[in-house]
């Protein structure tokens, strides 16, 4: 149970402990904390304050005692790592102490006390290199106005408005304070408006070009907007001028993502040269090689990772998310020691439990391989910020404000360039095969999952809280011809960087099914496939998968059934409103007759047709998503009915979606 602000007698009784902390009655505050969690055995606030006044009385192994009661609940909760560390620090054991600090840290980075007791940690282990970065930090805060540390602190508890409010009223009275330049950049990439977090980073650089941090942060908002090619700028700019490791990490990221992948792997290996003991390079690595179709080397990188760091599950998974690799009988061993063992962290056990689950699967062991997938999706799930309700309400506004009447009363306006070809639908829906079907033809090229009709949504929404009515879609009422003009000319200016110069180009962004309306008037000659799998096929697949970012539905078996029906329901709607305008490709289709439904997809965009479309896994061309390897080879249908192996533990599932179970045509 969490704290309710609602409530005055429990808000009394959180008051009353802390002003006896404050006059420092630590033992009158244990007692009414721990009186406190009699009525509310898990609230999280009187858990940290009972753990606060346990370890101010010397109750260290009490202390841990009622953090991890806390942290089971609240894995995220930066201030009870911090406490952590505190108690182990007292005990002496330095190791629990820097772990628990740096996972502190990383969760809540304006936290003074983790950077200064992870230095004295670090220092203390012999690690004196990390020791000085760790002051550093410490000392920077220190520097920070008192504000602004509130307002860092606020950020990283997301509580973003808040945050947000405290950063503009410091910057009303200090204009181009520097720091409150880069933190209201910073909720403003929270909050999901890019377009001011760029121009706030940049403005901030242009007055102060030796702020190194401000241009780390810029070099993550450029990479969000998918500006590659500024963002490599940005990095080299900060190898240049400040140097160092990190520096020559990000480049290499950089290069890698225009593209330029000798550089990026280059660069690497000289770090890795000097530091093997980076796992997270070993990592970057291994998805470089895998993106440009090297699976053997790949594999040896992210072997190399978990040799360096032996219970990183983020390695063991990017194997098996290879698709390709199968571990043997001592790496399962060795997973399932890893996934049971205290001292592993939450997100390396959620990354195991992925990993093991592939690896039974593929040697038929289902029921324990389903177990896996439920306990790493339960873990995963805790972390998510996924609403039902609130993806429903956003399907029926699509439905109520998105009607025949606007496309009517539309028809002949936006931009007439017939350039983009969208595919959308579902993730693990077969959308990167039809990709790279597509891609293989001489008039297409093929690019990424590109944000920028989702940013475009974002634009109309406009800023508001969580809270208040959206304004997107009802606005696209209120569009004249001239701004649906401007909005269709600016997506393709935004995403002409993608591009190689074919007449036609492929944005794969499935979440794009939700914009159909927008895309229609501000590019009406677009086209749109809908590219569809078997509802438990397609739910299932998301199920087993453990996404890079985003996807946050997929992660519970109710949850990821709900978001199909509605995308199905919102899908049916476009099809009503737009008669004609999405052809649908259902995956089954395309691995029972490829030439046929090739000739189908080409004559829906009005390409000639090409053997090289047919023979797709023969194009040579980076890949990023999940299917990397597995559309690099020919049509295979053992992928088409693998949720039958599960059919008694996807009965709940089997009996949400069995209206579009019947309903589904192919398959």
């Amino acid at each position: 149970m969490s704290s309710s602000p609602s409530d005055p007698a429990y808000q009394a009784s959180l008051s009353e402990i802390r002003s006896a902390m404050k006059k420092r009655d630590f033992t009158g505050a244990r007692d009414q904390a721990s009186a406190l969690l009699e009525r509310r055995p898990e609230d999280l606030e009187a858990l940290y304050l009972l753990a606060a006044s346990q370890r101010y009385l010397g109750e260290h192994r009490d202390a841990l005692l009622t953090l991890e009661r806390l942290l089971s609940q609240d894995s995220g909760n930066a201030r009870g790592y911090q406490e952590r560390g505190h108690n182990a620090a007292q005990l002496g054991d330095t190791r629990a102490a820097c772990e628990a600090f740096r996972r502190a840290t990383e969760l809540n980075p304006a936290l003074q006390a983790s950077w200064r007791g992870q230095a004295l940690a670090l220092r203390a282990q012999g690690e004196t290199g990390a020791a000085e970065h760790a002051l550093r930090q410490f000392q920077h805060l220190q520097k920070l106005p008192p504000e602004l540390l509130s307002a860092a602190s606020l950020l990283y508890e997301r509580k973003l408005h808040k945050a947000e409010q405290l950063c503009r009223t410091f910057l009303h009275k200090h204009r181009h304070h520097p720091e409150g330049m880069r933190l209201l950049a910073l909720v403003g990439a929270e909050l999901g408006i890019l377009d001011d977090a760029d121009f706030l980073l940049e403005s901030c650089l242009a007055l102060y070009p030796d702020f190194h941090q401000a241009r780390f942060d810029y070099i993550g908002v450029l990479r969000k907007r998918q500006k590659f090619a500024a963002a490599l700028e940005q990095a080299r700019l900060l190898k240049e001028q400040q140097g160092g490791r990190q520096a020559d990490i990000l480049f290499a990221t950089q290069s890698a993502m225009v593209g330029d992948y000798k550089t990026a792997l280059a660069t690497y290996d000289r770090v890795l040269s000097e530091a093997p003991e980076l796992h997270g390079v070993h990592l970057q690595r291994g998805h470089t090689l895998k993106t440009i179709g090297d699976a053997d080397a790949a594999n040896r990188a992210y072997h190399d990772a978990c040799r360096v760091k032996p219970d990183f599950g983020d390695a063991y998974w990017s194997l098996a998310n290879m698709k390709t690799y199968r571990f043997g009988e001592e790496e399962i061993a060795r997973m399932r020691e890893l996934e049971a063992a205290r001292s592993t962290a939450r997100e390396d056990r959620y990354h195991l439990c992925f990993a093991l689950g592939k690896a039974l699967e593929d040697r038929k062991v289902f029921d324990e391989a389903f177990h896996w997938y439920e306990k790493g999706n339960a873990l995963k799930q805790e972390e998510c910020r996924y609403s039902i309700e609130q993806n429903r309400r956003d399907t029926d506004l699509q439905i109520a404000h998105c009607t025949r009447e606007l496309f009517d009363k539309h028809t002949g306006a936006g931009c007439d360039a017939p350039d983009p070809i969208f595919i959308v639908g579902l993730p693990r829906a077969g959308s990167t095969l039809l990709e790279q079907i597509l891609a293989s033809h001489s008039q297409v090229d093929g690019t990424l999952e590109l944000h920028n009709v989702l940013a475009t949504a974002r634009r109309l929404d406009g800023r508001r809280r969580a809270s208040e009515e959206p304004r997107y879609p009802a606005v696209l009422h209120e569009l004249e011809g001239e701004k649906l003009v401007q909005l269709g000319q600016r997506y393709l200016d935004e995403t002409r960087t993608h591009r190689d110069g074919a007449p036609l180009f492929i944005d794969k962004m499935p979440n794009n099914f939700r914009h159909i309306g927008l895309i229609q008037l501000m590019l009406p000659n677009a086209k749109i496939i809908d590219a569809r799998r078997h509802p438990l096929s397609c739910c299932f697949s998301g199920f087993k998968q453990l996404f890079a970012e985003g996807q946050e539905f997929t992660y519970g078996l109710q949850q990821i059934g709900e978001y199909y029906r509605d995308y199905v329901r919102l899908m049916d709607h476009w099809d009503s409103v737009l008669p004609g305008k999405v052809l649908r490709v259902h995956y089954e289709d395309v691995v029972g007759d490829l030439a046929g439904q090739v000739r189908r997809i080409l004559d829906y965009c009005g390409l000639p047709f090409e053997a090289d479309c047919i023979d797709f896994h023969k194009t040579e061309r980076a890949v990023r998503t999940p299917s990397a390897e597995q559309v690099r080879q020919p049509i295979y249908r053992s992928g088409v009915a693998q949720w039958k192996h599960f059919e008694a533990e996807l009965a709940p599932l089997k009996a949400l979606l069995s209206a579009e179970i019947e309903a589904y045509p192919a398959g």
